[in-house]
């Protein structure tokens, strides 16, 4: 199965202490040495909204070029794409969310704004090259409307579906989802899109994310999301904290005997530097824990 590590842009952009470009170059290195494929580098949204990820164009600037690495960019509309397209991305990642409330304070359009805006971009990367994945936000639960009908987050997935896009991922914004969520929607979407790549997006607010990931190749997703450290949250989503921990996921999949291609003393690695620059313990397990057998 594939990992898609998303410290440099979901883990870091929740975190108050500012982290460098140069810092942020070398924790996309680290994950490239620990064997990791796919990296979300960064996000092309307005500087305000984000402050964290207003050096996207230097951080893509300074990332090593290889042939077997692939490097995607959040982009919410056509300023960011544009941006992204400019950089050098391999990948745009775009977002519609399942929710009308979220949706408007996350990305100030409407659901169908969104879709449309897909809509928009999906030719402009096929004619650049690059692949468009599309993360439903909030499809396991809101932290403004609460439940998400399942028919809601299908019918976005059978939307996006039918635009031509590469990968649609489910993402748990909120960590509220649990396994019997996840073999439900993972099933529908496959029925819904049975043309597309699925890839899940677990936070494990509740402790919750790593039965989920198992959850989910189970009904048969082969990439999942992932960040070093467990980093990560939404700045729109009260009370959100961080994505499965990559080292944590690595070691699960490990001892279940699921090749991932990631080297678990590297990643440990990885998630204590880590925690050196941001200043605090990460909240990962396994940096603390050690690996078994040692």
């Amino acid at each position: 199965m594939e990992i898609v590590e998303v410290s440099p842009r979901d883990g870091l952009q929740n975190e108050k202490v500012h982290v460098s470009t140069a810092d942020k170059i070398a924790l996309i290195e680290r994950a490239i040495a620990s064997g990791l494929r796919r990296i979300e580098a960064t996000s092309f949204v307005h500087p305000a909204a984000v402050p964290q990820m207003a050096d996207a164009e230097a951080v893509m600037a300074g990332v090593p070029r290889r042939a077997d690495v692939s490097y995607s960019g959040l982009v919410l509309n056509r300023r960011g794409f544009d941006r992204a397209v400019a950089a050098g991305v391999d990948e745009v990642n775009c977002v519609v969310v399942a929710s009308e409330t979220f949706s408007a304070r996350n990305q100030r359009m409407s659901v169908a704004d969104s879709v449309d805006t897909v809509r928009d971009l999906v030719g402009d990367a096929r004619a650049a090259g690059i692949a468009v994945s599309v993360t439903i936000a909030t499809a396991f639960g809101c932290p403004f409307e609460g439940e998400v009908p399942e028919s809601a987050v299908l019918g976005l997935a059978a939307q996006v579906a039918e635009l031509g896009v590469d990968e649609i991922a489910l993402a748990d914004t909120i960590g509220v989802g649990v396994p019997a969520q996840v073999t439900r929607l993972v099933a529908g979407t496959a029925a819904v899109a049975p043309d597309v790549r699925l890839r899940c997006h677990f936070h494990n607010t509740r402790n919750t994310g790593y039965a989920n990931a198992i959850a989910a190749l189970d009904a048969g997703v082969t990439v999942l999301d992932s960040s070093i450290g467990g980093i990560g949250g939404c700045p729109f989503a009260p009370d959100a904290t961080g994505n499965i921990a990559t080292e944590d996921l690595v070691y699960l999949l490990d001892r279940s005997g699921i090749d991932s291609g990631a080297r678990l003393p590297d990643l440990i690695d990885a998630s204590d530097w880590l925690g050196g620059v941001l200043g605090a313990t990460v909240p990962g397990q396994l940096a603390r824990a050690g690996a078994f057998p040692g």
